[in-house]
């Protein structure tokens, strides 16, 4: 001891002294927030930065601010799971007629059911690929619609639009964007949206930017759900997504898009304003 206070130049006195002192208010405090912190970070399966896991708190009562919050989770090594690139699925090469791009990436709508926007990508299993077709309203950036199939038909994208016309009911005047692969452009696609007076618009070839919500809502679910794995086998993705789409997505992640609350909550607290 007397040479380990030597070597950091404080006497034997001083050293007892820190030693027998009380934590300090902010160490006791930081290391209650550490573990509120700790469990909602596993309760979110490490999808949540900083950022999400204050409005967590705040919703609980508990103040705190981000770069507290973010300090915390760097010492505590807390690194919450990134979104990944996407794979492109488009296939353009048809003959069909293509539609203008009518939403012109006005991603903001005032209502739902004004403007869905509807995209495919791949899903990694060890049995193979299994695609994946989403419907998001725009509005509140709920998927409406959803479809799983281990080909890259037409009836992936037509169970997709149905489940969410089924589910939503669009009054006439929808306005329904896609991407020009030949699953939207086909005539069995179209004449379903004609026959619920939609609207279709679809993206510039080769322009992934008309469509860029679709896009991030692929590149936040393979990141937070897959990461760089691949599913044990078809059907144990289909009940991932199935879980994380309807149990997690709409109904309790934080959207940044809507002052980060959940699409159910934000339709909720918007139908109540």
């Amino acid at each position: 001891m007397t040479t380990l206070c030597r070597v950091l130049d404080v006497s034997r006195s001083g050293f007892y002294a820190w030693s027998k002192r009380p934590p300090s208010k902010r160490t006791v405090e930081d290391s209650l927030l550490a573990a509120r912190i700790q469990t909602v970070f596993d309760e979110h399966k490490s999808r949540y930065g900083s950022i999400r896991i204050v409005r967590e708190l705040k919703a609980e009562d508990v103040t705190v601010g981000r770069h507290r919050a973010r300090k915390i989770m760097r010492l505590t090594n807390l690194k919450a799971r990134q979104p990944r690139g996407w794979k492109r699925t488009t296939d353009s090469r048809h003959g069909y007629p293509v539609a203008p791009n009518l939403l012109n990436r006005e991603f903001t709508v005032a209502a739902p059911n004004r403007a869905w926007v509807s995209d495919i990508t791949y899903l990694p299993t060890r049995e193979g690929w299994l695609y994946l077709a989403v419907v998001i309203d725009l509005y509140s950036r709920s998927v409406v619609g959803w479809s799983m199939r281990h080909r890259i038909d037409q009836k992936l994208t037509l169970d997709a639009l149905d489940a969410a016309l089924t589910k939503r009911r669009p009054a006439p005047g929808l306005i329904a964007h896609s991407d020009q692969g030949v699953q939207y452009a086909a005539a069995n696609y179209q004449t379903r949206l004609r026959a619920h007076g939609a609207l279709c618009s679809m993206s510039r070839k080769g322009n992934c930017w008309d469509n860029a919500v679709a896009e991030s809502f692929f590149a936040t679910l393979k990141g937070e759900l897959l990461g760089d794995a691949a599913f044990e086998d078809r059907l144990t993705a289909n009940r991932l997504v199935f879980e994380y789409i309807e149990a997690y997505y709409n109904r309790r992640r934080r959207h940044s898009t809507l002052d980060y609350v959940s699409p159910a909550d934000y339709e909720t607290m918007q139908k109540s304003a």
